[in-house]
């Protein structure tokens, strides 16, 4: 991986051939008025030291590494170390990159901050950060997700959030950016919209890796610190793909770690329920920038769907797509059934419940832990807990 790679996006946006900004003329003034502002704030130390202070006193960073010992020695085979982002404030990593997108936003002067959420995860770290910064919160969500993940529907409520439900389509992820993107569009001058991935159009994909590439960086020196090497593999789910990147982006250039994207397989690759993007996926626009995504003949985006909320979306991140191509990460499938086999073992084992999103990754790293040496370590990007889905699965398994 050279040093060129890793300093993607150019100036146009783009990750090789991926990203860019497939938006109107003057929205394109509004999204390099963003990145300015972005590149001139970040390098701020006045920037940089409220940000670190967030993440070390309201965050509570950085969140440990975690060797799973009973779910290591469950397998066989390789060692199983968990990063546990579902120990910061809020749930998720979300919180990362919504701090600094509502500090840039408050920066800017703008009186209103705009969202969609899917699992809950982005628009409760959102709702919460914008509290803190004392600017009005607007979160759009799908009625679908809106009734699974009620806790998050509810914490989002309390911390003064508005929130607007989502009646179109398939009333989920998809649909709530429709919806967010086309009341940003009412006033883009006023209104910031802080997307919740690394998606949308150029700046959007850079800012919010560079935020969640905190994790990466903590989870780097703590391995380093506790093995006194690097780990042989990273594991981390991927839908729009913001807490995998995050993790991703501080191991590119070690070319001894192995890294894996786990999409969500659904009900099967065999059926049209699933959201496996780059497995599946094709070259084409969706919501401002150049992806791999899932289309009809018709080119334009499928309905998608998994049991985690969080990853039901038929576009991903410009550089996943981009890493993909240059064979930098593989991105495999999990399905349903193993998401909540795996959501359900560590629970019992290690007494961590996983956001569902989460346990795709776990279920990876489970499945391919017993083929490794004993001599082999996985560190896996638990990305979220599961508070939010713990009602849904034990109705999903009668409990």
């Amino acid at each position: 991986m050279n040093k060129e790679s890793l300093g993607m996006p150019d100036k146009d946006g783009y990750f090789g051939e991926y990203g860019g900004q497939i938006i109107p003329p003057a929205l394109i003034a509004i999204m390099n008025e963003i990145n300015d502002a972005y590149d001139e704030v970040i390098k701020t130390e006045s920037f940089q030291n409220e940000l670190q202070q967030l993440y070390t006193d309201y965050v509570g960073r950085p969140s440990p590494v975690y060797f799973a010992k009973r779910l290591s020695d469950a397998q066989g085979g390789a060692r199983i170390f968990l990063k546990r982002e579902d120990l910061n404030h809020t749930g998720a990593h979300k919180i990362n990159h919504c701090l600094g997108e509502a500090l840039l936003a408050k920066h800017m002067g703008k009186t209103k901050v705009l969202a969609e959420t899917g699992a809950g995860q982005h628009g409760v770290a959102l709702a919460a950060a914008c509290a803190l910064a004392g600017i009005e919160c607007e979160i759009h969500m799908g009625e679908i997700d809106i009734e699974k993940e009620h806790p998050n529907v509810t914490k989002m409520k309390i911390l003064g959030c508005t929130l607007v439900p989502v009646s179109r389509g398939t009333k989920t992820l998809k649909d709530a950016v429709d919806s967010a993107f086309e009341e940003y569009l009412k006033d883009p001058v006023n209104y910031f919209y802080a997307i919740g991935s690394v998606v949308g159009p150029h700046p959007f994909p850079k800012i919010v890796r560079d935020f969640q590439s905190v994790v990466g960086k903590e989870a780097r020196k703590q391995f380093m610190e506790k093995e006194n090497k690097l780990p042989d593999m990273l594991i981390a789910c991927v839908g729009g793909g913001s807490n995998a990147i995050g993790f991703f982006t501080a191991f590119l250039e070690d070319e001894s770690v192995k890294m894996i994207g786990v999409e969500p397989a659904g009900k099967g690759l065999d059926t049209t329920e699933n959201a496996a993007t780059l497995t599946l996926g094709t070259k084409g626009a969706i919501h401002g920038f150049e992806c791999y995504n899932l289309q009809d003949k018709d080119g334009s985006p499928l309905p998608v769907y998994s049991i985690a909320s969080g990853l039901d979306y038929p576009g991903v991140g410009p550089q996943h797509c981009y890493l993909k191509d240059i064979k930098r990460v593989v991105y495999e499938t999990i399905d349903d059934k193993e998401c909540v086999a795996a959501f359900m073992q560590l629970s019992r084992l290690e007494g961590i419940i996983p956001a569902l999103e989460s346990a795709h990754a776990v279920a990876y790293a489970t499945k391919i832990a017993k083929n490794m040496s004993s001599d082999a370590t996985i560190l896996v990007n638990l990305s979220g807990r599961g508070d939010k889905d713990a009602d849904f699965v034990a109705n999903y398994l009668s409990l």
